[in-house]
């Protein structure tokens, strides 16, 4: 980060910076890891001596302590210094800020659940490159690459309470956590940075898979053993609610919809380092057939989806939403949790689909979802 002392304001700081050259060659300077020296009083020389420390970056505060982000894997690299996120300090999560771009939100003027699913997926992965495995594979242990296993997403829980506009500045905290032999769990917490108010929270569910044959895999004990000392002692949920809907079935949506969209097709980009479609992508198909009422007048409050199959590029794949009706008292009534808890849900003004992804050409299940959407606020 960079720090500078003196009298001056943040613009006088910048336009001081600009005018020295500071900004327009940072990793020259961040490179060689030396003290610059610019000037931000006008009864100074521009080279008179205000010091500016360019080699720790993205420091922050939580609870009056400070911390930086520059030594989570001690590796010191440039990523390491600017990255805005670091372990806490028990080491069994990790926590990073992010600001909302101005291409990261939507016609709502507020961020996208896909940028909200793509900042988890960021975190995560920078979570597990902090504490030492690698990012070829998404967070694989050194057992799971010399097996060639990676982890895939079998399931992915969102709800968002808070939309975050653009120039917000997020704060979310992340942990994984063993599931047994049949994989791991992830869960965050999101939070708006300057309030400290939980906006939206998260779990996830990830299995192995082989990926030569492109088959599951139990968890051996060698792999559970490489990763569960960065996991919390005891159990730790996003969702400690009983019954809550991150654990509710989803049912599969039956011919014939009432919304569909035919022919969707993987962009390149929506392909990942695993070779398969990003799992963000399905929450774009899924919403692609949502009815475009319920867009204008309605937000995305909670998304489901549980991944039934791998979609490759050359796959074509319909998606299909309908109404679900909503029958039970649990499922209009508002939850209360120590990790925050969404606004009054109220019947007249929420409504929940189902939603299904299937290949095109022979009808096989891709993925199931569920969504809640709730009535946009008045700004």
């Amino acid at each position: 980060m960079l720090v500078l002392k003196g009298s001056c304001n943040v613009g006088d700081n910048l336009q001081t910076l600009t005018q020295c050259g500071l900004l327009g060659a940072p990793n020259k300077l961040l490179a060689r890891r030396q003290t610059a020296f610019v000037s931000c009083s006008s009864s100074q020389s521009p080279r008179a001596p205000i010091l500016a420390v360019l080699d720790r970056v993205g420091t922050g505060s939580d609870g009056g302590n400070n911390r930086t982000a520059t030594t989570m894997t001690g590796s010191g690299s440039l990523a390491d210094r600017l990255r805005l996120g670091s372990l806490t300090e028990d080491g069994l999560s990790y926590k990073e800020k992010f600001i909302v771009r101005s291409y990261e939100v939507g016609i709502n003027k507020t961020a996208t659940v896909e940028t909200m699913a793509n900042l988890l997926q960021e975190v995560g992965c920078n979570h597990a490159q902090g504490v030492g495995f690698s990012t070829d594979g998404f967070a694989t242990t050194l057992t799971m690459r010399k097996l060639h296993l990676i982890w895939v997403t079998a399931r992915m829980h969102i709800e968002i309470y808070k939309y975050p506009a653009w120039s917000d500045v997020v704060e979310i905290e992340t942990w994984c956590q063993s599931e047994g032999r049949i994989g791991t769990r992830r869960d965050w917490i999101l939070k708006d940075y300057a309030t400290g108010q939980v906006i939206g929270r998260a779990t996830s569910k990830w299995v192995m898979m082989n990926q030569d044959t492109r088959r599951l895999q139990k968890v051996t004990d060698d792999v559970r053993d490489e990763y569960l000392v960065y996991c919390p002692r005891t159990p730790r949920l996003a969702f400690p609610e009983e019954n809550n809907s991150s654990l509710k079935k989803i049912s599969k949506l039956e011919d014939p919809a009432q919304f569909s969209r035919l022919g969707l097709v993987p962009r390149r980009a929506d392909l990942d380092m695993n070779q398969h479609v990003n799992n963000v992508a399905y929450i774009g198909w899924v919403l692609e057939s949502m009815p475009q009422e319920i867009i204008d007048t309605h937000e995305l409050q909670t998304i489901t989806l549980d991944y039934r199959r791998e979609c490759q590029q050359d796959d074509v794949v319909d998606s299909l939403t309908s109404l679900e009706q909503i029958n039970d008292i649990e499922a209009i009534s508002e939850l209360h949790g120590t990790n925050g808890s969404p606004t009054t849900k109220n019947t007249q003004d929420c409504c929940q689909f189902l939603h299904l992804l299937r290949l095109s050409g022979d009808g096989l299940e891709i993925n199931r979802g569920r969504t809640e959407w709730r009535k946009k606020p008045s700004r």
